[in-house]
């Protein structure tokens, strides 16, 4: 299970990646591998208000579907346009090329919420 040590995770499977008071979002290796093939993937507009622990998109495995939650509030400025063509970039780079939103946070502390890369695996293998 890939874990990069410099982001935060939640418990409901997604990363935060924090540059300055930018906090760019997707999901964890772990979800992405659990779902499966990801066939299609939802998200906001840019300009939206999101809020910790609120839903912000949804994506769609040959599984099942599942919500998207944001680990931070803020206003999203920017949305990854290259999921809508090519949403199998969530399983082949979900920390890179399949990131899903970028963040302005309105509450840097939020951050003291989430969990490190070993708080996060301890969680996972314990499921």
């Amino acid at each position: 299970m890939n874990l990069p040590d410099n982001l935060k995770y939640s418990k409901e499977h997604e990363w935060v990646r924090v540059e300055g008071n930018k906090a760019y979002i997707g999901i964890t290796d772990f979800a992405q591998s659990e779902l499966g093939d990801i066939v299609f993937v939802e998200l906001p507009e840019e300009g939206d208000d999101v809020a910790q622990d609120e839903t912000f998109g949804s994506v769609e495995s040959v599984k099942t579907v599942s919500e998207l939650y944001s680990p931070v509030s803020g206003k999203i400025l920017e949305v990854n346009e290259e999921l809508e063509d090519a949403p199998e970039l969530v399983n082949e780079s979900p920390y890179d090329k399949g990131w899903m939103i970028v963040v302005e946070m309105s509450d840097e502390s939020e951050l003291d919420n989430l969990m490190s890369a070993d708080e996060y695996e301890k969680m996972v293998t314990e499921e």
